[in-house]
């Protein structure tokens, strides 16, 4: 695995199926994504369900980009449970709508504006109105569904001129993972803004699909809300990737992985930590 960058003070992370989430809190996660996008920083944070993290274990590309990434959050129920049982005991669930309200919340009195990239024409339409009742003085500067196709290299440099002229400091993407996360990769450096891959939280937002009731949410069963809502399309992400987590993780558990579970954590220039061994 590569050296984990120490992006932020006191970064830690533990490995889930040998994937780096970082040990993070609500408080954290808002000040540290609100200080860089204050500051317009070219940065990515990465929310990581068991989807991502199963893909993240086949496919080398994914799992290069979740290692990069600036932060990376235990999105999925089962994933935050993974760490909690490795020792981490206060470590909850980071997930995508829920991070992606708190910074809207935020971003007006941080002087933040927001964009939205994404999702189907309808929809964003949608989630704006949506936003724009729910976050009054939000500034919503740059919004737009690209189509469902390759885009030119003029198209490509357009969108990136088009987000850096308006102001984005935070950047939500809704493009299915691993497509998001790639796509942000990509762009990162040349986009000056926190881009976060947000999945189905713009379709969640904005009413066209239904999110999972909170006691659904609270004992980790909303995959199984969305497996009833969309069979024909998540079945195999779920039954298949939910199977595979459960045996890593099963294998990690009785091979004493959990046992010998430690903290990560790189020295960030200045804070006076170090990086510490461990699993």
């Amino acid at each position: 695995m590569e050296e984990i960058k120490p992006t932020y003070p006191g970064r830690q992370y533990g490995l889930v199926a040998g994937i780096p989430i970082d040990l993070v809190d609500w408080p954290t996660v808002r000040q540290v994504v609100c200080n860089w996008a204050t500051a317009r920083e070219a940065r990515q944070v990465c929310v990581c369900d068991v989807h991502s993290v199963i893909t993240a274990g086949r496919n080398g590309s994914h799992r290069k980009v979740i290692e990069e990434a600036d932060m990376v959050t235990a999105d999925g129920a089962p994933v935050a449970w993974t760490l909690r049982r490795k020792g981490f005991s206060g470590q909850t669930r980071i997930n995508g709508p829920d991070m992606m309200w708190h910074l809207c919340a935020d971003a007006p009195r941080r002087g933040i504006k927001v964009g939205l990239f994404g999702s189907a024409p309808e929809t964003l339409e949608r989630l704006r109105a949506v936003m724009e009742k729910t976050f009054p003085q939000l500034d919503i500067s740059y919004c737009v569904s690209p189509p469902f196709r390759q885009l030119t290299h003029d198209e490509d440099n357009e969108i990136c001129d088009s987000i850096n002229r308006n102001g984005v400091g935070l950047l939500f993407v809704s493009l299915g993972c691993p497509k998001q996360e790639k796509w942000i990769s990509e762009h990162r450096g040349r986009i000056h803004a926190v881009m976060i891959g947000v999945g189905a939280a713009f379709d969640y937002h904005a009413g066209a699909v239904s999110r999972a009731p909170l006691w659904m949410q609270s004992n980790g069963l909303e995959w199984l809300h969305r497996l009833w809502s969309e069979p024909r399309r998540l079945w195999k992400r779920y039954l298949i990737n939910n199977s595979h987590f459960i045996i890593r993780t099963l294998y990690d558990w009785f091979s004493g992985e959990f046992d010998k579970a430690k903290a990560i954590s790189n020295e960030v220039p200045g804070s006076g930590g170090v990086r510490k061994s461990g699993k």
